[in-house]
């Protein structure tokens, strides 16, 4: 049993995880400590930690530094998508013309190949369009985070709601509401890290990113570490990979159920994923990689996790595919290797005498054969491709 100041710390965090979250018995309501009211677009603002990204990052950064306004926001997101699609041969005006047509048999293979934007601002005009024909069904939940006379209040969960309800007042025609939705109002002392979490895993689309985040969030806040209320870099999140649950058993079952009732393995492997460099994290984010296929490329220097996470998206690739990929050789030489030369840089530069009498299409042929799949033969002449490149430059540089 842990020790009573334990006992009460634990009770602290989970003070605001409603019985409806954790147990499946509905008691919200009977909180006193809780309202419902409907409030005022303009004083409500989504959580700048929050695992869960709805914006692309870099208009996320952007609106929680209050360099964008949530309308500016959503017109970047508009023009980004316009950009986009259009690159795809589907040009929009309206972003009504982003519904799904059910009299359209392509639609649904189009949907197939539409980009992370693309999906993203169909997904939230869907959503707003319902909210416009049946109303704010579920309310979101918010923090009181109100400062002497300004009232103002921090979503904890419900961004995508929030989001919907900005493009159907200012963005899709004939907006007959009040400015106004519906929310679930908490005091600060009541918020919860372990109730968003929950709501975060319960719904379908957290990618393994984050996961990450969410991992980082819950061990952070139980080892006492200090969550900002606003932006962050990825580097705030990477604090957790020095953390860990050995001294902090007594918050184990908690935060292994708030994320999804894994276990303690899963729950490392996406707190391993924060050794992402930032630009492959917001790619794999963005596209939704499984955790599967990025285990395999924290294995390699940092240098390489963009070109390997491009080629996942571009290619594909299984991960099993992944696996081989990185268990290449994309390794670094180490300062101790590099006065011996090794046998695989010895065997690529003796077939560089063979370019003038190896045919393209044999070359390929071979490595089909070799590889026993063509993407991922093509991702090994992607790999090829960028090793010469840096092999001239070295020869440059002599």
């Amino acid at each position: 049993m842990p020790p009573k100041n334990q006992t009460q710390r634990l009770d602290e965090l989970l003070g605001g995880v409603t019985e409806e979250l954790l147990l499946g018995n509905p008691q919200q309501f009977e909180d006193n400590s809780i309202r419902v009211e409907r409030l005022l677009l303009e004083m409500v603002r989504p959580d700048p930690v929050q695992p869960r990204r709805v914006l692309p990052e870099q208009l996320h950064l952007a609106f929680h530094t209050n360099r964008l306004t949530p309308t500016k926001a959503l017109r970047d997101l508009v023009q980004l998508v316009q950009v986009s699609a259009r690159q795809r041969g589907r040009p929009f005006n309206n972003i009504l013309e982003l519904l799904p047509n059910p009299d359209d048999e392509g639609d649904e293979e189009q949907v197939n190949t539409l980009s992370p934007e693309e999906q993203l601002l169909r997904d939230l005009v869907n959503l707003a369009i319902t909210i416009r024909d049946d109303g704010q069904v579920n309310p979101l939940t918010v923090v009181d985070v109100s400062q002497g006379v300004t009232q103002q209040f921090r979503i904890e969960t419900g961004e995508r709601r929030y989001w919907a309800t900005w493009l159907l007042r200012d963005f899709i025609p004939g907006y007959t509401g009040d400015g106004m939705i519906p929310c679930i109002i908490i005091s600060a002392e009541r918020s919860s890290v372990f109730r968003q979490a929950k709501e975060n895993t319960a719904r379908a689309g957290l990618s393994a990113i984050a996961m990450a985040r969410q991992a980082a969030l819950l061990l952070m806040t139980v080892h006492d570490y200090q969550i900002p209320d606003t932006a962050v870099s990825t580097d705030f999140y990477r604090q957790a990979l020095e953390l860990d649950l050995r001294s902090k058993r007594e918050y184990t079952e908690a935060i292994l159920a708030a994320m999804g009732s894994i276990n303690k393995t899963r729950l490392a492997q996406y707190k391993a994923l924060l050794h992402l460099s930032d630009e492959a994290m917001e790619l794999a984010d963005r596209y939704g990689i499984d955790e599967r296929k990025l285990r395999h490329v924290i294995t390699l220097a940092q240098e390489y996790h963009t070109e390997v996470v491009r080629q996942i998206i571009d290619l594909n690739l299984t991960a099993k595919q992944v696996k081989e990929l990185c268990e290449g050789d994309l390794h670094e030489t180490t300062d101790d290797e590099q006065d011996k030369i090794p046998a695989p840089a010895l065997k690529i530069a003796k077939a560089t005498q063979t370019t003038t009498s190896a045919l393209p299409q044999d070359i390929a042929r071979a490595l089909i054969r070799q590889e026993g799949d063509a993407n991922l033969a093509r991702a090994r002449l992607q790999a090829m491709r960028k090793l010469l490149t840096e092999a001239e430059r070295y020869l440059v540089d002599e």
